[in-house]
């Protein structure tokens, strides 16, 4: 088993099709995006512990995400070093593994094991998952790095999509009058996921050394860097621009993606009924996916630090807009503003990766990005926090529950400005690649002219493995966001 996963088993032979790649990214990602989905769980898991309330429960997602960020920042050189095939293993069995724990936890009415499962060991597995296919994508895609990471990071999104419906449906199935069908939901999401993951681990391949695009020439404005260790990129004022950058633009997006069913129900009260309310958090994971493919491709034309500057200065705008939107009781423009600023949400994260890999080169661009995640970890926890915190303390003060947000949209629009001006100090590292040149154009004509010499079974079912289910989280996702619309 240790040789099977041996890095030196995954190098492509010549003649490989790259777009073989992307589908075992994505089943990765598909999976492990479950995490956002993880508020069907709450009231069920609260009905099946003693003294289990919402507030210790929603620990166990904060936990995960905690350690989400951790895992990634201390195996992140390790991955580097063993494979995206090994570390992908590893994530597969701490994810699945973690459901398992969890399943015992509910079984055992032991909160505690819980938060082991699914936080902490969970957590592990995010981490691992998360920052494996995005390193290994950008080594196959030098031409498109930012389209190469959205296709892996848009798993992510499109994740939740599929996980709540089916933890709803497999719920429903095994809810009984004695029990809520939580334990039995865990266990088998365990079983699923994890013989799902195992598709990308059997098929993940890197790229020969020295390998690139047949064609292609990077082109570039400023000298070309040498490429830097994770432990040297910490050591740049540039790594921490960009710590603050994806800080700031998680930060201000989760905290609001987390309330946003009873946020658009207390700001429009009357209008919005709960199945709306439901059906807007799903219209916003749809957008979140949706960014994560079309901001960071966009970015492979304008440039990163271009796409963050849109990002924060149209951010802030929206944000700040938000609360007016409220007063004229406008449902439509009030989800409009929201659903692009989910989409730039989702755009940060997919364009990130590539940010990072124009800065500090290929080399160690899984490690630097994994240390960079520490900041989605602090994140995860600030955001809800202050947008919980700031609406209690109106509510408290007096203040009507549809005005209780305008504070936080203006705090959020605050924190994108700090993050539009740490974006505008990061100077230019490595070079952007120029995906219209005339080399990356041939480049395009000679990936057709191999596609057609390629396995079409091959490719074709790879992409339906990833594909079947992403369609019917989007086509479940769809019909739950009609009601509100009918509001």
């Amino acid at each position: 088993m240790i040789g099977f996963l041996d890095r030196r088993r995954i190098v492509a032979k010549p003649g490989f099709n790259r777009w073989l790649v992307p589908p075992a990214a994505l089943s990765i990602h598909l999976c492990i995006g479950e995490v956002y989905a993880f508020s069907v769980f709450n009231f069920p898991l609260e009905q099946s512990g003693e003294g289990w309330s919402l507030k210790h429960i929603g620990w166990v997602f904060s936990i995960a995400i905690v350690f989400l960020g951790l895992s990634a920042a201390v195996f992140g050189a390790w991955l580097e070093r063993v494979g995206p095939r090994k570390a992908m293993f590893a994530s597969a069995a701490c994810f699945a593994g973690g459901f398992l724990v969890a399943a015992l936890g509910v079984w055992v009415q032991q909160l505690w094991l819980v938060c082991l499962g699914y936080g902490v060991l969970g957590g592990i597995g995010l981490g691992l998952g998360y920052i494996s296919p995005v390193s290994t994508l950008i080594k196959w895609f030098p031409d498109r790095p930012g389209m190469a990471t959205g296709l892996a990071i848009m798993g992510f999104g499109g994740g939740a999509m599929i996980g709540s419906p089916l933890s709803f449906l497999l719920l429903e199935h095994f809810k009984t009058v004695e029990s809520t069908g939580v334990m039995e939901t865990f266990a088998t999401l365990g079983v699923v996921y994890g013989a799902f993951m195992m598709f990308g681990v059997l098929t993940v391949r890197l790229p020969p050394m020295g390998w690139k695009p047949e064609g292609f020439v990077p082109t570039s404005r400023v000298a070309r860097p040498n490429d830097m260790t994770a432990d040297e990129a910490i050591r740049t004022p540039q790594f921490w621009f960009l710590w603050v950058v994806l800080c700031m633009n998680v930060t201000a997006g989760i905290g609001v993606l987390g309330q946003a069913s009873p946020m658009i129900q207390e700001m429009f009260p009357g209008v919005v009924s709960p199945a709306a309310g439901a059906g807007f958090v799903g219209l916003l994971s749809l957008f979140n996916m949706v960014g994560r493919i079309c901001w960071s491709s966009l970015s492979d034309v304008i440039g990163r630090k271009a796409t963050y500057t849109v990002f924060f200065a149209l951010g802030a705008v929206l944000y700040a807009a938000t609360p007016e939107t409220g007063r004229l009781g406008n449902v439509t423009l009030f989800v409009l503003c929201y659903a692009i600023i989910m989409s730039m949400y989702g755009g940060g994260f997919a364009t990130i990766p590539a940010y990072l890999r124009d800065q500090f080169g290929t080399v160690q661009v899984g490690a630097i990005h994994g240390r960079l995640l520490t900041a989605w970890a602090l994140a995860g926890v600030a955001g809800p926090l202050l947008v919980n915190e700031i609406r209690e303390s109106q509510i408290r003060s007096g203040v009507p529950k549809a005005d209780a947000y305008t504070v936080t949209m203006y705090l959020m629009a605050g924190l994108l400005v700090v993050g539009f001006v740490c974006n505008l100090l990061v100077r230019p590292g490595k070079p952007l690649t120029a995906s219209a040149s005339p080399a990356t154009s041939g480049d395009v004509a000679e990936l057709t002219q191999q596609d057609v010499r390629a396995n079409g079974f091959v490719l074709g079912f790879r992409w339906l493995w990833v594909g079947v289910p992403l369609t019917w989280g989007i086509w479940k996702t769809i019909e739950k966001s009609l009601p509100l619309f009918n509001s």
